[in-house]
């Protein structure tokens, strides 16, 4: 199974519907956690995983990301982070979301798109960006008093 994917396969993985299948429960993680949610097609041919990175020292720094195929990341939202320079020169701040491209994996960044404008809480954004990556049965996460 190849790490690089052509863009068609990278774009049917994001679209392709996921599902947490487990019994565990999850607790949005602490200032400088992470968890690591597995997540399957609904055939169990492809896995995938959602990861909640929480900034040590920056209450607003989190990181949502979806990978397929254990390493690579379909999508990634940055939130109350450094701006990011594309492969171009382009500076693009943050909070801004990085999509699988061809040939450079995720190292290309775009400012959110519109179903992303104006939400602050890191918790509706978490949702928001489960719905993005298609992830229909949704893993258990308890939401911690200050996230």
């Amino acid at each position: 199974m190849s790490l690089i994917l052509t863009q068609h396969e990278a774009d049917t993985l994001l679209a392709l519907e996921k599902h947490y299948q487990g019994e565990e429960r999850f607790f949005f993680p602490g200032l400088g956690g992470a968890i690591r949610i597995p997540l399957y097609s609904a055939d169990r041919r492809e896995e995938f995983s959602l990861d909640i990175t929480r900034g040590r020292i920056v209450l607003e720094k989190n990181t949502f990301q979806s990978r397929a195929r254990k390493a690579v990341i379909l999508a990634r939202l940055d939130l109350g982070g450094p701006s990011h320079r594309n492969p171009d020169g382009e500076e693009i701040a943050c909070p801004h979301l990085h999509l699988y491209r061809e040939g450079y994996g995720d190292k290309w960044a775009m400012i959110l798109p519109e179903a992303f404008v104006g939400v602050d809480d890191p918790w509706q954004l978490l949702a928001m960006f489960m719905d993005f990556c298609k992830v229909v049965t949704k893993p258990p996460i308890e939401r911690e008093l200050f996230i």
